[in-house]
């Protein structure tokens, strides 16, 4: 007897076969627009197939239809963490195509503006993940400091979620005169929620084991798969477009990359944390130093004139009429331009016959990569890995299904 139950082979014997489930689309954890075809032997992941396209809004085929400057809605929709950096990007994108330089205002303005994006962004995947994996209190404080936030976004661009305040050629409308004193009160606050969140996850057992060791990957291969942002710089590559390709005034600021070693869930975890500081960094750089000065360049062809110029100058009433009607026309050529996005590299590539809509508008996605390597993060792991690694790749559906 004893014999026999030593040479049982339980798998041979017991005519088991791998389980083949679907998870997602309609699903909380797949955020519904994904969907994971797993195959599990047991709770281990032997096979998982990701299909994505089921946000898909035809961005780009859209900006075929629409004048220039009636894209910046839809860049919004991209990844809507942060829209106020898809429509940075974008405006840096044509203004790169056109050949025109915005003031040195703008430029701190849109440097304030993207980082406040970012700490959006980042204020929601890590409450995301610390939810998705039970912690429920450390969720909400995330949530508050993001609310927070979104009113000192509310305040310069009147919308907490989808902002539309990049115009090509500068911005919408100026900080409030309050703006800095309004924004210290909001990061005192935000602040103490941080270090609240910190001492309920970073020596939390269980969060630890959930993190730590899954997911991983290693540093040649995200560069193989394309990885940036947060993804890469975990596994120990210092890449950031705002160091490696400044734009606006970023080379003029103080400001560290905080980079991993392991490529872990826990280390992009950790990465997006210290983000966090150096984006308040960033921005409280940006309100001493920003100088006075106009907040759009002086040319109504691209600049879209407000309605007092409209109503005493024939000029600025004649390229309103025309801009409206016809869109601007950039001129014919072809541009990529890059930003640091929330979660990497998002890029703009654009094509201009001359006329006053694109003729394609194509757009990097960072989410796209990292989701796209998504299996051989986690084959070989347990099906609770999945949840701590999609979170942590920050896939964002308007973003990646375009």
């Amino acid at each position: 007897m004893a014999n026999n139950q030593k040479n049982y082979d339980f798998h041979k014997e017991s005519h088991t076969e791998p389980l083949e489930i679907n998870m997602g689309p309609s699903h909380p954890a797949t955020h519904g627009t994904v969907k994971f075809y797993l195959t599990l032997d047991g709770e281990t992941i032997k096979d998982i197939d990701v299909e994505i396209g089921y946000l898909h809004r035809a961005f780009e085929k859209e900006c075929e239809l629409q004048h220039w400057s009636g894209i910046f809605p839809y860049t919004d929709r991209l990844d809507y963490t942060a829209g106020v950096l898809n429509n940075v990007g974008y405006a840096l994108a044509v203004e790169k195509l056109i050949g025109i330089e915005t003031p040195e205002r703008c430029k701190y303005i849109r440097v304030i503006a993207s980082e406040m994006g970012r700490l959006s962004g980042h204020y929601t995947n890590l409450a995301a993940c610390a939810m998705e994996l039970g912690a429920l209190t450390a969720f909400l404080y995330f949530v508050e400091a993001r609310e927070y936030l979104w009113d000192l976004i509310e305040s310069f661009c009147g919308a907490r979620l989808t902002h539309n305040y990049i115009r090509i050629g500068g911005l919408t409308s100026d900080l409030p005169d309050e703006f800095p004193e309004s924004t210290e009160v909001v990061f005192k606050k935000n602040e103490k929620l941080y270090d609240d969140f910190a001492k309920l996850l970073l020596k939390n057992r269980i969060f630890l084991d959930r993190m730590r060791d899954t997911g991983g990957i290693s540093a040649e291969l995200a560069k193989e798969w394309g990885f940036s942002g947060p993804c890469l710089r975990a596994c120990g590559v210092p890449f950031d477009v705002r160091k490696s390709e400044p734009y606006l005034v970023y080379d003029k600021l103080d400001f560290e990359i905080p980079i991993g070693s392991t490529g872990d869930n826990f280390d992009r975890f950790l990465v997006r944390m210290d983000e966090i500081k150096q984006s308040i960094r960033i921005i409280r750089q940006c309100l001493k130093q920003i100088p006075d000065g106009p907040i759009n360049v002086d040319d109504p062809m691209w600049r879209q004139p407000s309605k007092d110029d409209i109503n005493s100058d024939m000029e600025s009433m004649i390229f309103h009429f025309k801009n409206v009607i016809e869109g601007q026309k950039v001129p014919e050529g072809e541009v990529y331009h890059a930003i640091e996005a929330c979660n990497g590299e998002l890029g703009f590539y654009l094509v201009s016959n001359g006329s006053g809509s694109p003729v394609k508008c194509r757009v990097r996605p960072p989410s796209f990569p990292m989701t796209s390597a998504l299996p051989i993060m986690v084959k070989g792991s347990l099906l609770a890995d999945l949840i701590p690694t999609f979170d942590m790749i920050n896939l964002i559906g308007g973003e990646c299904d375009r």
